[in-house]
């Protein structure tokens, strides 16, 4: 089994985090942000991890830390999941609707930290999270996660539905990618040996 425990402490959050990359979606998050607590739900769900996030954060300065760190966490569970990445698919690219919104997203377990965003346009808020701070989740994933990730808008105009959209994009592109491919059950997938 895939599973991670992790926590991170600093004078602006505290958080503690269980990741099951062969799980069944299940989730108990709490990161004091509503709409983030919404997204890592879906990711959780879509992507059919476990996923349990308690985050304590400086939320009376805004949530940039909060997302940050938490980004930060989990990144660092995924790679530590993977372990040396035996057998597993590695790339995966998913085109996905959320209603008006068309999302892209493509990845790659590289073991080489590249992320490409693309989700312009948006509002400056969706409830009382700061739409900018998305990337900054993404980009504290990508990094710890040491992984190739692109996010791409090819349609919409609902910062809501784009925002769902990338998770769940992301998290169903991440499904396929950590899959375990029993064809190559034995190999690394890279003709370096390593990942």
């Amino acid at each position: 089994m895939r599973y991670i425990e992790k926590s991170r402490k600093t004078a602006e959050t505290d958080i503690v985090l269980s990741l099951n990359l062969d799980g069944t979606g299940k989730s108990e998050i709490d990161t004091g942000c509503g709409f983030f607590d919404h997204m890592l739900t879906l990711f959780a769900k879509h992507g059919r991890f476990d996923l349990n996030v308690k985050c304590i954060g400086d939320k009376e300065v805004d949530y940039h830390h909060t997302l940050e760190d938490i980004g930060i966490v989990l990144g660092a569970a995924f790679n530590e999941a993977l372990g040396d990445k035996r057998g597993i698919t590695r790339y995966c690219s998913m085109l996905l609707p959320m209603d008006e919104a068309l999302i892209m997203c493509a990845v790659d377990i590289s073991g080489r930290e590249t992320l490409v965003y693309k989700l312009d346009n948006l509002s400056e808020k969706v409830g009382d999270l700061d739409t900018e701070l998305i990337e900054e989740f993404f980009i504290a994933f990508v990094r710890n996660s040491n992984i190739t990730l692109h996010i791409n808008r090819l349609d919409g105009y609902n910062t809501h539905h784009i925002i769902e959209g990338a998770f769940k994009c992301v998290a169903r592109a991440l499904k396929e990618a950590v899959k375990n491919n029993p064809e190559t059950a034995d190999e690394i997938p890279s003709t370096k040996g390593v990942l």
